[in-house]
């Protein structure tokens, strides 16, 4: 293709590839939560 149609498309692969990882670094990650239990345990 003369007109760049792939390379212009994986350029913009490429963008928001890495904008989309940028993202995913800052996200908080899902850990294990702490079971909060009662203080008595007579259940």
């Amino acid at each position: 293709m003369a007109d760049g149609f792939l390379e212009k498309h994986h350029a913009d692969y490429e963008a928001r590839k890495a904008a989309w990882l940028r993202k995913k670094k800052h996200l908080p990650k899902a850990g294990q939560r702490q079971i909060e239990r009662p203080d008595d345990e007579s259940l």
